[in-house]
């Protein structure tokens, strides 16, 4: 799926707003929109973008430090099932973790779950992706 075979109405697939539209579409868009005002909000948007194939938003909301030259082609058959924010911290104003599980599928395969503890960081006033530690390593709440 893509962004442009969405519906303006369709639920978003972070399954934080009311439409996709409403939603994670304005920081998709970019500089037309704005950008996401929290960590929260952008790893909500990096799993809608993860979700509709937008890796071009994906790499331009890496940050410069960590980012791939390019990013893998989806698997065939992956579609993304759904998201659960776990946790949200902000220690700084400059720097945030966000606790969460994706749920995915491969084909006719079963679901599967992907854990992640990502790191945030803001420049310039604009929220990055910095990196990701694994369930078992990220700090408890």
């Amino acid at each position: 799926m893509n962004a442009q075979a969405l519906r303006s109405d369709a639920p978003c697939p972070c399954g934080r707003g009311p439409s996709y539209a409403q939603c994670c579409a304005r920081w998709h868009a970019g500089s037309l929109q704005g950008e996401a005002p929290d960590a929260e909000s952008l790893m909500r948007s990096r799993y809608s973008a993860y979700a509709l194939g937008l890796h071009d938003y994906l790499l331009q909301t890496w940050h410069p430090d960590t980012r791939p030259r390019q990013l893998a082609p989806d698997e065939p058959g992956l579609r993304w099932l759904g998201l659960q924010v776990l946790r949200h911290d902000a220690p700084d104003p400059d720097h945030a973790q966000v606790a969460f599980v994706a749920r995915f599928k491969v084909g006719g395969g079963r679901a599967q779950r992907l854990t992640e503890h990502s790191r945030f960081v803001r420049m310039n006033g604009r929220w990055l992706y910095q990196d990701a530690v694994s369930a078992d390593a990220a700090p408890s709440p």
